[in-house]
């Protein structure tokens, strides 16, 4: 027990003296860094970005002027000889038969505007068209390319004439050909021809 007293006085005595020995010591200098930015793992360049291709414009769509084209064939057959006032007209729809497609609804409105207030016909109404087309089991979007239907249409309507249309040749300016027919004969008693303007 001795010896444990003494070692354990030996061991207080020493941590007695490192106690004691206070020696001031200065801090270490520090030096002000500058902040770095992280490095980034490099990477391989970017290959340059091509020029955005060019998208080709979409071609322009050719407009007929339909009013400014069927309005002269218009006053010419207004002017016929052959035509008693006050009669009533059947507007046939344009005939397509150029090389593309056309714009036949437009043409037909075109044609019919023209003669709204032409003081010589009476014209049938889409109306009138509908039902008789109806009543005759014609589809709605029936052209009447025959000429056998346009007459049965028009006799339906009380019609004594009707007006026939057919465009024709290149669809940027095709030829336009109209035809005015007696329904009760099948006479064409005016004919006339024009070039669609622009």
């Amino acid at each position: 027990m001795i010896r444990s007293v003494k070692r354990s006085s030996a061991l207080l005595f020493a941590l007695m003296l490192t106690g004691c020995v206070v020696k001031q010591q200065t801090p270490a200098p520090v030096e002000p860094t500058q902040p770095t930015t992280p490095t980034q793992p490099e990477q391989p360049p970017t290959p340059p970005v091509p020029p955005p291709e060019n998208v080709p414009q979409p071609p322009k769509l050719k407009t007929i002027n339909w009013s400014a084209s069927v309005q002269p064939l218009v006053a010419n057959m207004v002017q016929s000889a052959g035509v008693n006032p006050g009669s009533v007209l059947l507007v046939d729809r344009i005939k397509n038969s150029t090389n593309g497609a056309l714009q036949s609804d437009k043409a037909t409105d075109a044609i019919q505007s023209a003669l709204a207030n032409n003081g010589k016909f009476t014209l049938v109404t889409s109306d009138q068209l509908a039902q008789a087309k109806q009543a005759l089991g014609l589809s709605a979007d029936d052209s009447l390319n025959s000429r056998s239907k346009a007459i049965g249409l028009a006799r339906n309507v009380n019609a004594q004439y009707v007006l026939y249309s057919n465009a024709q040749g290149d669809v940027k300016s095709p030829t336009l050909q109209m035809q005015l027919m007696l329904v009760q004969t099948g006479e064409i008693i005016w004919s006339g021809n024009g070039i669609a303007q622009p």
